[in-house]
């Protein structure tokens, strides 16, 4: 039988959009609550320091709660911060950077920018992806109602839990058409016998639906099939394009494997272009069905705005751009400076980076695609030039120690690091600071409604 806390009171905001509370001495983590709040909390998980858990029954609630917008909220779990006001979400997001540098990067006493707000706290994504599933998850009050059928679902999957899906009626993190369309697939699909992907059992017809759009308005579909194109699905096909002349690319992919990721899979275009563009900075970048691209362009425009700033006058300057993606930094950069290095693993990535400065007019600079950690070596620099600036922009795990080390040895007079998990970025920053010393901290919300913080930091050569 699981424990129930009774009576605690939620002390702080903590990583991850968790909250803390105290049971004596023990540390208990919850979800959807809010500094403020006292609370029973059903213990889900327990760990030797520490506890997991939900909130079960709200005693008091914070006066720092606000209500959440979406139907789905209470389990969806993508924009978990809802219930905390925005001018909140912003404190504790550039108080998270500052606690990650202080406890992990070593510093003592950050002076961290005030962060960067985003205009939009809604709809401010460009690319969502859904997943269709046999049986849609059940919420707990849908369970003890005892005429709830198991139907269809097309939607997010819970947090947790790779074969259940949440279906979603409105989702508020892109424009509306967005939904529009989702919602006239799933219908098209249940009144026309289409089957939904069961994953346990790897067979269904539909099984995933990505939707991109731009600024400009172009919208680009992407759907994976877990059969071959049969009548029904193509018929799907035709429909959608007659329902909705507005999209301007509709792609579908036969994925049989196990896992939904069409990264190493055919995209087949069925209508329309093959591309669709944004515009950053006044340059345009086209967007592949498989292409890496910012999912917040006006954000993205902020954060590399500020990322030029603090490179400052590149005026005769080389610049290294690590994990370029499709060359957006790069490219936006190039103007200022002499020349111009990006270095990206993805290989479709750099074909994107390549073309993106060709249709741009950019000739100052040059993409290489290969293993970081094989590719950045001093004897790399010499032979294309040792970086004045470098700008770094890694995964989520941060960079290598390996890599760290080359950087190092290279000693650029200043490095630009951008990340969007403040904590490995702290961690790296422990390593660099044997030569280098902290210039400005600047926090980016790239993810209203999320926990999620982007952070730049400036780093000085000694």
């Amino acid at each position: 039988m699981k424990k129930i806390i009774k009576n605690i009171e939620v002390l702080d905001f903590a990583a991850e959009g968790k909250c803390i509370s105290k049971q004596g001495e023990k540390v208990v983590f919850t979800k959807n609550t809010a500094p403020g709040d006292n609370v029973d909390i059903l213990i889900t998980r327990k760990r030797k320091g520490y506890s997991e858990g939900r909130a079960i029954h709200f005693h008091r609630k914070s006066d720092l709660r606000t209500e959440p917008f979406c139907e789905h909220y209470d389990y969806c779990g993508g924009c978990q911060w809802q219930h905390v006001p925005y001018s909140e979400q912003l404190k504790f997001k550039e108080d998270q950077v500052r606690q990650q540098l202080m406890r992990i990067g070593a510093l003592e006493d950050p002076q961290v920018e005030e962060i960067i707000a985003c205009d939009n706290q809604v709809a401010y994504r460009n690319k969502l992806e859904f997943s269709f599933a046999s049986q849609r998850w059940l919420t707990p009050e849908e369970l003890n109602q005892a005429d709830v059928k198991k139907s269809p679902g097309l939607g997010f999957h819970i947090s947790g839990h790779f074969d259940k899906v949440l279906d979603i009626n409105k989702c508020h993190l892109q424009e509306d058409f967005s939904n529009t369309i989702r919602n006239w697939i799933r219908d098209y699909a249940l009144s026309n016998g289409i089957s939904f992907y069961f994953l346990r059992k790897k067979e269904g017809e539909l099984r995933s639906l990505t939707i991109r759009n731009t600024r400009a308005g172009e919208w680009m579909l992407i759907i994976q099939f877990g059969t071959d194109l049969n009548e029904k699905l193509e018929k799907l096909l035709q429909a959608l394009k007659q329902e909705f002349p507005r999209i301007n690319s509709i792609f579908y992919v036969i994925n049989k494997k196990v896992n939904d990721t069409f990264l190493d899979q055919k995209t087949i275009l069925f209508q329309g272009q093959e591309t669709i563009s944004e515009n950053i900075h006044n340059l345009n970048f086209r967007i592949r069905p498989k292409s890496f691209f910012q999912t917040n362009p006006d954000q993205a425009e902020k954060l590399y705005s500020v990322a030029a700033e603090m490179c400052g006058d590149l005026k005769d300057k080389t610049v290294y751009d690590l994990y370029t993606g499709t060359g957006t930094i790069a490219l936006t950069m190039a103007k200022s400076a002499k020349k111009i290095i990006g270095i990206e693993s993805v290989d479709q990535a750099i074909e994107d980076a390549n073309f993106n400065a060709a249709q741009n007019g950019i000739s100052n600079v040059e993409f290489f695609c290969g293993d970081m950690r094989e590719l950045l070596t001093v004897d790399f620099c010499k032979k294309n030039g040792f970086p004045d600036i470098i700008i770094c922009d890694p995964p989520r795990d941060g960079m290598h120690k390996d890599i760290i080390e080359v950087l190092l040895e290279i000693e650029a007079k200043r490095i630009i690091y951008i990340s969007c998990k403040p904590s490995t970025q702290a961690r790296d920053l422990s390593l660099l600071s044997e030569k280098y010393d902290v210039g400005k901290i600047q926090p980016v919300d790239m993810f209203p409604q999320t926990h999620h913080v982007e952070n730049i930091l400036q780093l000085n050569l000694r």
